[in-house]
């Protein structure tokens, strides 16, 4: 019978931690998924309007992110999280099952995120600013900063 299967519920999330030394988000939920989260990746792909627009198509990359960081986890209810990025971006809504989608696809996303950069001739590190350079982005730094 069509129609007639129920959607299974989305996991609830058993844990959540705050790295702010490794910049991660470990959330841990009931159907024993277990997933670190880079601050990032949280900025990057926030669900927000600022970030995803109003449709498809819409979508503002998000370039100079590579030290954001989260100064506060605000609770949405029983159902998400609000981050507070040091950015200042505090729009997004990130649903259980949001942060379970993005624990689950992290490399994928991660991936599209690194070759949009690219097309749009940014690095990593680069904000608004300097078109990409592979040579200073493979040397130079010790990467602790």
């Amino acid at each position: 019978m069509a129609g007639s299967k129920q959607t299974p519920p989305a996991p609830q999330p058993t844990g959540l931690t705050v790295r702010k030394q490794s910049r991660v988000l470990e959330v841990e939920f009931d159907d024993g998924a277990a997933f670190s989260l880079p601050f990032e990746l949280l900025r990057v792909w926030s669900p927000s309007a600022e970030v995803r627009g109003h449709g498809p198509g819409q979508e503002t990359l998000q370039t100079g992110q590579r030290n954001v960081e989260i100064n506060a986890v605000e609770p949405v209810g029983n159902y998400a999280i609000k981050p507070v990025f040091s950015d200042g971006h505090d729009t997004g809504i990130f649903s259980w099952e949001y942060l379970h989608h993005l624990g689950s696809n992290k490399e994928a996303l991660w991936e599209d995120y690194l070759r949009r950069l690219e097309a749009a001739g940014f690095t990593r590190d680069s904000g608004r600013d300097a078109p990409m350079n592979k040579a200073a982005a493979s040397g130079g730094s010790c990467g602790s900063h």
